[in-house]
């Protein structure tokens, strides 16, 4: 499930293990290169780019993983 690989990616690039799929990114603590990480991982992890302003769009994991799956474009695992 995208939502469960996306909020392991929050969890470790935010250096915290209480998020939930509801939390904000920048609530958290989130900045330009915790955000950064993140595209990296996403790239790496799950074999989609996610640009910047869709991180803006969707700041929590909820969001951004239905973003994500939106693009149809995820690589299976």
């Amino acid at each position: 499930m995208i939502a469960d690989a996306v909020r392991a990616i929050w969890c470790r690039e935010l250096q915290r293990d209480d998020i939930s799929v509801d939390d904000d990114f920048f609530t958290l603590g989130g900045h330009s290169v915790i955000m950064a990480r993140i595209q990296g991982a996403f790239i790496e992890e799950l074999g989609v780019e996610v640009p910047v302003d869709q991180l803006f769009l969707n700041p929590t994991v909820a969001s951004i993983s239905a973003h994500i799956e939106s693009l149809d474009a995820v690589t299976q695992r």
